[in-house]
């Protein structure tokens, strides 16, 4: 109480504080860098990372990235398009036909084969290596030299096309979002003023928590888009909690001031352990090896806790310096009542729970066995890169590069590597010093260009090029043939590549599922033991939650579509801490209800009725904003995770209003035996 009445004494200065702050946030915000390349966040150890270190040691070029189509040129215009795209930002080297053979004799004479990997009916394709820091400023300038006939692929221009789309949808998707946000909260408070209030509050919260992310240096492009549109949805609940204990005291003759400070103090503990749970659930993210999940889940914890600080020190502040324009602007709750569906529900308890029951055994097992991808392949179909893909495929064929390190002089066994290499039936062609050079010419005698493109200190270069996409079973096949060939040839290789980046990706998420969902679990779970004092409670919670989680991520099994390994992760910890907070309300008001009605049928459906509302608010919000986050978005993680995310808040809502009165009233019993200080009203 003290505390309290001491922040809302000093209520300009926290106001003033907290404006500044959000001012200051705001100018660093743009500074802060987002990261595009989903493989950067592998750890240090996985072995396509060491590759590309070793890569980048060994050689002033890494694995080519782009390619880029120039149909109607000559061989000469081809030549000098070739210089100028070596010339653009970021181009660290650039193969084409000349690479290979020689362009100045006939090419009649040459392999035909290998002639049309480069050349087509007057059509130039050229594979570039690009530094992916500087993909937009390559795209823009490699669309300029080759107009707009030419055509640019490669996860470099992935990247550049991801960049141009986040930083549109972050604020489409918040233009959107926003006035349904409002017409939720018109409809739920009973002011015009509060949803203002809401807004104007968690606004300084994510704009003090992006700016803030200028002591990471740089975010996840995944963590940029969803954390505005996470914190905003899952915060909003403290806001309504903390409110509408106000308005009770003012109803019941307290003034502004005493109002505020009873509404502060009894709502502390409450959205204080809320807060904890949605924390926990965040921060579980920290614990994955693939380094995505701690920089999303550090970003999101220090959202909540902004959000909690904006809560219980901003709001009240804003409230009680405009209270009387609060007041003038009262309007009567839209929201309707919801006491039959109380009675509905437990009337019809033995049905629900059964069909629940039946549901999420095989949910569980249905969400292990999804069909997962594990990068960040997707691309706008309508957009100008993903037409550019198309025209590059229908002329030259896919083209998915690999870079395999090899010791070097050791020329018998790189030339029976690269031909076994080139027998893999996804292979489409191999690059390398014994098959373009020949092993018979003495290196001493090559150019200094070729040498380098072919050898290091320690090291020969060889590239494959697969006929695949960068991200299929095929893909990962090629992968583990070409590692299983290098193996039987050397002690020591390494490779390189988007294909074994995600492969590495696979291996990495899959064995972080069970490190991340349990201790996400067990950390709710101790919150709730704590918050309840209960033993059963915290199962009961867990299991409602939990189902959900199941039924929502079965649905792409049983849907036959393809769910990413990543959102299928950050879901299972995101959905939990986020909508845990439903059961924790409905549950208080449950064991109050409890302790004053005999009849747990009409304590059930009493609950039923006065949460409702407080529970379909922000489940609401939160189902928006995923759906937005879907609609909006052109990435496929980041559509991925609304869809899934909008859907999940949809089904916890359901299973909190629907499943949980019941699960309570058949384990009422044991509840009360379970709980401390239950005091569950009996029979007298």
């Amino acid at each position: 109480m003290k505390a309290a009445a001491f922040f809302l004494h000093h209520r300009i200065a926290v106001l003033v504080v907290f404006c500044v702050a959000a001012v200051i946030c705001l100018l660093l915000q743009p500074l802060v860098a987002v990261n595009y390349d989903i493989t950067d966040y592998l750890p240090p150890d996985a072995p396509s990372t060491v590759a590309l270190g070793e890569l980048e040691r060994e050689f002033s070029a890494a694995t080519p990235n782009a390619r880029v189509m120039v149909p109607g040129v000559t061989i000469p215009e081809a030549l000098e398009l070739k210089r100028k795209l070596a010339a653009a930002p970021g181009v660290e080297s650039i193969l084409w036909l000349d690479d290979v053979l020689n362009v100045y004799e006939p090419l009649e004479l040459a392999d035909e084969e290998l002639v049309s990997e480069w050349y087509s009916d007057e059509t130039a394709l050229f594979s570039l290596t690009v530094d992916a820091a500087s993909a937009v400023a390559f795209t823009e300038a490699a669309r300029e030299i080759v107009g707009p006939d030419g055509a640019l692929a490669g996860t470099v221009v992935d990247q550049a096309s991801a960049q141009f789309a986040a930083e549109k949808e972050v604020r489409q998707v918040m233009i959107y979002f926003l006035p349904l946000i409002l017409l939720i909260l018109f409809a739920a408070t009973r002011s015009w003023l509060e949803p203002l209030f809401f807004l104007a509050t968690m606004g300084i919260a994510i704009v003090i928590n992006m700016g803030t992310n200028i002591f990471f240096g740089s975010i996840s492009f995944i963590t940029a888009t969803v954390t505005p549109v996470l914190q905003l949805a899952v915060s909003m609940d403290y806001a309504i909690f903390l409110l509408t204990r106000y308005n009770q005291y003012r109803q019941e003759g307290h003034d502004a001031f005493q109002a505020m400070q009873l509404a502060v103090s009894k709502a502390a503990p409450a959205v204080t352990g809320s807060a904890l749970t949605t924390l926990f659930g965040f921060l579980a993210l920290i614990l994955m090896n693939f380094r995505v999940g701690a920089d999303m889940g550090i970003v999101l914890a220090k959202g909540i806790v902004f959000s909690l600080l904006a809560v219980m020190l901003f709001l009240p502040a804003l409230t009680l310096t405009f209270y009387r324009l609060l007041d003038r602007t009262a309007h009567r709750p839209f929201l309707p009542g919801f006491a039959g569906w109380g009675g509905f529900i437990t009337r019809w308890g033995v049905p629900f729970l059964l069909v629940v029951i039946l549901l999420i055994g095989p949910a569980f097992l249905a969400q292990k066995n999804n069909d997962f991808t594990y990068g960040a392949a997707g691309l706008d179909q309508s957009g100008r890169t993903a037409a550019d893909v198309r025209r590059i495929e229908e002329t030259f064929g896919k083209a998915n590069h690999l870079v395999l390190l090899v010791p070097r002089e050791k020329w018998g066994h790189e030339q029976e590597l690269v031909e076994q290499i080139a027998a893999l039936p996804a292979v489409a062609g191999v690059t390398s010093y014994t098959d373009t050079v020949g092993s018979e010419i003495p290196v001493e005698y090559l150019e200094d260009p070729v040498r380098e493109q072919f050898f290091s200190e320690n090291y020969s270069r060889i590239v494959i090029q697969a006929a695949t996409d960068d991200e299929s079973k095929t893909a990962f096949q090629v992968v583990e043939s070409i590692k299983k060939l290098a193996e039987s040839y050397y002690d020591e290789y390494y490779l390189a590549g988007t294909s074994a980046s995600i492969y590495d990706i696979r291996e990495t998420v899959t064995a972080d599922s069970k490190v991340v969902n349990g201790v996400a679990i067990l950390a709710i779970g101790i919150v709730l033991l704590f918050v309840f004092r209960s033993l059963s409670l915290p199962l009961i919670l867990l299991l409602t939650i939990e189902g959900a989680i199941w039924i929502n991520l079965a649905l792409p099994y049983f849907l036959g579509t393809t769910l990413n390994y990543v959102g299928y992760l950050i879901i299972s910890s995101v959905q939990l801490g986020a909508t845990v907070d439903y059961g924790i309300l409905f549950t208080q008001h449950y064991l109050d209800n409890r302790k004053l009605l005999v009849d747990k049928k009409q304590a059930a459906a009493q609950t039923v009725a006065e949460t409702a509302g407080s529970i379909l608010t922000p489940a609401l919000i939160l189902c928006l904003g995923g759906l937005t986050l879907y609609a909006v978005s052109t990435n496929s993680i980041v559509t991925e995770l609304g869809l899934v995310l909008g859907r999940g808040a949809a089904l916890s809502a359901a299973m909190v209003l629907v499943f949980l009165p019941n699960l309570l009233l058949v384990t009422d019993r044991l509840v009360m035996k379970t709980t401390l200080g239950s005091n569950f009203k009996r029979m007298e």
